[in-house]
C-alpha cells in the first residue's frame, strides 16, 4: 500500500515538474513575441517619421519631388536690364498641361472638354496620345493663367499641370532683334540671349549652379526710352513711305555703345510665330547692302588722309567717266571742276571717282578695310553678316566703290566707321554692353588724323545746313549728315525706282557724341510728285528721331549762331 502511494506521489511530482516546465517555456515564448512586436512597431514608427519629415521638408522648400513633377521645367536665366536699370527680359513661372492616359476612363470626354478651352489642340493627335499606353504625355506647353483656371474647372481625371519657366519681354517687339529669344526650354536661340548662353551659362546649368536667383542681371548699353522712340519712328516711316523695310541705330561716338537699334519688320519674342520669316531678319547687323553715297564719307576722308587733298583741292567733274560699258555721271552735275568741299556737298560721283583714282586701288581697298567695312564686324550680337566684295579689286571696282556701289556691308558697321572718322579719328567696334570712355580708349584703333576728322566734321555740318541733310537739321542740336541713295539689285541688275536709302547723322558736330544711321528699303513717294531718294524719307526720319531723343541722349540744345562752319573751314585748310 505504502509502495503504491510512493509511486503515486512520485508520478504527481514528475507531472507537476513537467507542467511547470511547459508553463515556463510558454512564458518565455510570449516574452520573445512581445519583443518582436515592439521592435516591429519601432521600425514602422521610424519609417513613418522619416516620411513625415521628408514631406515637411518638401512642403517648405523648392526641392524637387522624386517624380520631378513639382520642379519647374527649363533652366533659369539672368534678367536683362537697360543702362538705367529698366527690365528688358525676365523669367516667369507658368503651367503646362500634361496627361496620364492610364488614368483617363473616358478619352472622348476629355478631348471634347479640353477643346472648349484649347480649340487649337489637334483633335486626332490629342485623341491618339490619350489612347496610348504611355504614363505621361504633354498636351500643351506654357498655358496662360486663364487657360489653367478654365481647365481646372473642368475637373478632368488624369489631367495635371507642371510648372515651367518662360522668358518674358516687357517691351514686346521693341528690342526683338537685339535681345533675341529663347526656345521652349528657355535656352537662348538668338540675339543677346544666345550670347549670354555662350558666356558660360550652359556650363553653369549643367553643373547644377544655374538655379533661380543665382545670377546678377546682365546690363546692356541700350536705353529703353531711346529704343522706344527709334522703334516708333520706324513704324511710322514704314507706313508713311510704304517701305519694304526700315531700320535705325544710335551709337555713342565716344564709346561705341549701341543705345538703340531696331529693324522692321520685326516680331514679338513673347509670341515668335513669325520670327523665322525671311523678311524679319535684323537688317542692321545681319543684312548687307550697298550703302550708296554715305560711303563718300570714307572716300573723302581717304583722299585727305592718303591722297594729300584738302577742302580746296580741285577735281574735274565736267565730264562723265567711262567704266567698261558704263558711264559714271552725276545726278545733279555742275558740269565743271569741283573743290573737295563741293564734291561732298553735291555728292558728285565723278568727283568721288577722281578721289579714289588719286589714292589707287590697293590704297582704297586698304582704307576701307581699316575702316572696318570689308571684314566681319566684331560685337556681342551673334547675328552679324560678312560684307560682300569682289574677289579681285580692279580700277572699275575702286571707282564704283568710291560712291557706294560694287560692295555691300552692314548698316551697323557703316555707322561705326562714320563714328570713327568724326570722333577725332578713333575706330571702335560697336558694343551692346556698357563701356566707359576709358575702356573705349583701350580698344580704339586710329583710322584718320585729327586734321582729317575736323575737316569731315565741317563737311558733315555744312551738308546738314545747306545740303541733302537739311531735313534732319533739328534746331539747336547742330546736326550734320550725309544721304545715300542706292538702286537695289533685282535679278542681277540695278532696278530704277527701287532704292535702298540711307542717312547718317551726327550731333553735336563741334564734338560729335552720337551717330544716328537709318535705312528705308524700297520706299514709295510720301505724296504724288514727291521723290523717293534718301533726302525725301531717310533724312526726315533721322530728324524725327533726333528731335524726340535728343533730350534723353543728354545733348544740350544751343540756339546761338553756328560759328563752327566759318572757324572749321579756315582751320581745315
Amino acid at each position: 500500500m505504502l509502495s503504491r502511494l510512493s509511486k503515486t506521489f512520485a508520478s504527481l511530482r514528475s507531472s507537476h515538474q513537467d507542467t511547470a516546465s511547459v508553463i515556463e517555456g510558454r512564458a518565455s515564448l510570449g516574452q520573445r513575441s512581445r519583443s518582436r512586436v515592439k521592435m516591429t512597431m519601432i521600425v514602422f514608427g521610424a519609417v513613418y517619421c522619416v516620411i513625415g519629415a521628408r514631406l515637411v521638408i518638401y512642403g517648405f522648400s523648392d526641392l524637387p519631388s522624386r517624380d520631378g513633377l513639382t520642379r519647374p521645367i527649363g533652366t533659369s536665366r539672368p534678367d536683362i536690364i537697360d543702362r538705367n536699370g529698366a527690365l528688358l527680359a525676365t523669367d516667369l513661372r507658368v503651367a503646362s498641361l500634361y496627361a496620364e492616359p492610364r488614368r483617363i476612363p473616358d478619352v472622348d470626354e476629355v478631348v471634347e472638354k479640353l477643346s472648349t478651352v484649347l480649340p487649337e489642340l489637334h483633335h486626332e493627335d490629342t485623341y491618339r496620345k490619350l489612347k496610348g499606353k504611355a504614363g505621361f504625355v504633354w498636351l500643351k506647353r506654357q498655358l496662360t493663367p486663364r487657360q489653367q483656371h478654365d481647365i481646372l474647372a473642368l475637373g478632368l481625371p488624369g489631367i495635371g499641370f507642371r510648372p515651367e519657366i518662360k522668358r518674358f519681354y516687357p517691351g514686346g517687339s521693341q528690342m526683338a532683334h537685339v535681345l533675341g529669344l529663347t526656345n521652349i526650354d528657355n535656352q537662348g536661340l538668338s540675339g543677346m540671349e544666345k550670347w549670354i548662353d555662350q558666356q558660360g551659362l550652359v556650363d553653369l546649368r549643367m553643373s547644377g549652379l544655374g538655379v533661380k536667383g543665382a545670377f546678377e542681371p546682365v546690363q546692356l548699353s541700350l536705353d529703353a526710352r531711346v529704343q522706344h522712340i527709334v522703334h516708333d519712328e520706324l513704324t511710322k516711316a514704314m507706313e508713311l513711305y510704304k517701305a519694304t523695310a526700315a531700320g535705325g541705330v544710335i551709337l555713342n561716338a565716344k564709346t561705341g555703345e549701341v543705345l538703340a537699334m531696331a529693324s522692321m519688320p520685326d516680331y514679338d519674342p513673347n509670341n515668335p510665330f513669325n520670327a523665322l520669316e525671311k523678311d524679319r531678319l535684323n537688317r542692321m547687323s545681319a543684312g548687307t547692302s550697298e550703302m550708296g553715297s554715305t560711303i563718300k564719307t570714307f572716300t573723302t576722308a581717304m583722299a585727305m588722309e592718303l591722297g594729300g587733298a584738302n577742302l580746296s583741292t580741285m577735281f574735274d567733274a565736267s565730264r562723265p567717266i567711262v567704266v567698261g560699258r558704263q558711264r559714271v555721271h552725276d545726278a545733279h552735275g555742275k558740269g565743271r571742276p569741283l573743290t573737295l568741299t563741293e564734291v561732298f556737298r553735291y555728292s558728285s560721283n565723278i568727283g568721288s571717282a577722281k578721289e579714289a583714282l588719286m589714292v589707287g586701288i590697293e590704297g582704297h581697298k586698304g582704307f576701307l578695310e581699316r575702316a572696318g567695312l570689308l571684314t566681319r564686324m566684331q560685337t556681342e550680337l551673334p547675328e552679324v553678316a560678312r560684307p560682300m566684295q569682289p574677289r579681285v579689286w580692279t580700277q572699275p571696282t575702286s571707282i564704283t566703290a568710291s560712291f557706294g556701289h560694287g560692295f555691300a556691308t552692314t548698316p551697323l558697321q557703316t555707322a561705326a566707321g562714320i563714328a570713327g572718322i568724326l570722333n577725332h579719328g578713333q575706330l571702335l567696334s560697336p558694343t551692346f554692353l556698357k563701356r566707359t570712355e576709358e575702356e573705349a580708349k583701350a580698344v580704339a584703333r586710329p583710322i584718320v588724323s585729327e586734321k582729317t576728322s575736323q575737316a569731315m566734321r565741317y563737311l558733315y555740318r555744312l551738308n546738314g545746313v545747306e545740303g541733302s541733310g537739311r531735313l534732319a537739321n533739328i534746331e539747336g542740336y547742330r546736326v550734320g549728315g550725309k544721304t545715300g541713295t542706292a538702286e537695289k539689285v533685282i535679278n542681277g541688275r540695278y532696278a530704277k525706282n527701287h532704292n535702298f536709302n540711307v542717312f547718317a547723322a551726327a550731333l553735336p558736330m563741334e564734338d560729335p557724341q552720337f551717330v544716328v544711321l537709318v535705312i528705308v528699303d524700297d520706299p514709295r513717294p510720301e505724296k504724288p510728285g514727291m521723290g523717293i531718294t534718301a533726302y525725301s524719307n531717310a533724312a526726315p526720319l533721322a530728324g524725327n528721331i533726333i528731335k524726340r531723343a535728343g533730350s534723353f541722349l543728354g545733348v544740350q540744345p544751343r540756339f546761338s549762331d553756328d560759328a563752327m562752319l566759318a572757324v572749321s573751314s579756315a582751320q581745315a585748310h
